[in-house]
């Protein structure tokens, strides 16, 4: 078994992090921490976990979760820069479900995250953690920077297009729409349930801070020939509590050049995670909640030259926590799909 340490596990993230590990059969684990609830029973907070982790959560301290053999980090972005110096200097492998070390240009992340970043060395060692692309650069990481849910759904929609120069990479769009978990928890009226049921808006319409990351991942797979990818990124809040739905569209540059559906199919026929449907169909998030699924369908409307892709994901299961433990499988050596292979939740 490997002993498993989680920095601050009271957030969605954090909780879902734990329904997976505690199911998962080579796992231990054996420290949780957060100031907060320092001495709380773990099982308290969560009584969903009672008789399956009977643990209370502690402050977080390096030399401690240094006994672990993985950490992740499920703190708000800005936290885990605090720690992971000293805790890599140590070897321990670390997994970071924030935004700390996702984006290579600093300045950009400083930008975006309105602070100045407090470990700005290890961000080139800290390998992205979208199995799809880097697979075997995840295997040999001590560091990981897990994606984004946003980041995710939408990489996974233009990635096949852009690998093979087939659209104009200035014209992409990325209609998103998440449910209020993607928030986070926290007390904030825009989430209450009075707010949201029975509505449906756009927030951060001038720019949200997913786009760098979306915009730095595509353009990893682009070929030195191509233009950088640039995306115009509108995301939505939907009444309800998690799933995301992508809706990516892009200009072919020779329309009927290739049978987009055979690409796709092809492009993701080896991936666990990735599931193309069938011409014609229409993904919804309910058939991939609770699941570390993403499921994707692809059209040429009218036989013109766009491309609409959809793309589904939980976005606290593919979109954080069970990607993480995705990665920590890569890492370790186990098998890819081990201790996620939960069916979605229906209804």
């Amino acid at each position: 078994m490997i002993k498993v340490g989680i920095v601050g596990a009271t957030g969605y993230t954090g909780a879902e992090l734990l329904r997976l590990l505690v199911n998962h059969p080579k796992v231990e684990v054996s420290m949780i921490t957060s100031r907060a609830e320092k001495g709380v029973a773990v099982s308290s907070l969560y009584p969903s976990l009672r008789g399956r982790c009977d643990i209370a959560f502690c402050e977080p301290d390096v030399k401690l979760l240094a006994q672990c053999d993985v950490v992740f980090f499920a703190t708000p972005h800005g936290v885990a820069q605090s720690m992971m110096a000293p805790l890599i200097a140590t070897g321990t492998r670390v997994i970071d479900l924030s935004a700390d070390f996702r984006i290579k240009d600093i300045d950009c992340w400083e930008q975006w995250y309105q602070q100045v970043h407090a470990c700005p060395e290890l961000v080139e060692q800290a390998v992205y953690g979208l199995p799809e692309v880097n697979r075997e650069q995840i295997k040999s990481a001590q560091l990981v920077a897990c994606p984004g849910c946003y980041p995710t759904a939408t990489q996974l929609a233009l990635i096949p297009l852009l690998e093979n120069g087939l659209v104009d990479p200035a014209r992409l769009i990325a209609n998103a729409a998440s449910g209020v978990s993607g928030a986070g928890r926290q007390a904030k009226v825009d989430n209450l349930m009075a707010e949201v049921t029975d509505s449906y808006k756009a927030y951060a319409v001038a720019g949200h801070r997913h786009l760098p990351e979306i915009e730095q991942g595509l353009r990893t797979v682009q070929g030195a020939d191509q233009a950088p990818a640039e995306v115009t990124f509108v995301p939505h809040l939907l009444p309800m509590i998690r799933g995301i739905q992508v809706t990516a569209y892009a200009e072919l540059k020779t329309p009927g050049a290739v049978d987009l559906q055979t690409l796709f199919a092809e492009r993701y026929a080896d991936e666990s995670f990735v599931d193309v449907m069938p011409e014609g169909s229409c993904p919804q998030t309910r058939w991939v909640k609770g699941s570390n699924q993403c499921k994707i369908a692809v059209y040429q409307p009218q036989g013109r030259n766009t491309v609409v892709v959809l793309s589904v994901i939980d976005n606290l299961c593919k979109g954080a926590s069970g990607q993480a433990v995705q990665n920590m499988n890569l890492m370790l050596g186990f098998e890819e799909k081990l201790g996620l292979e939960q069916l979605a939740l229906l209804p």
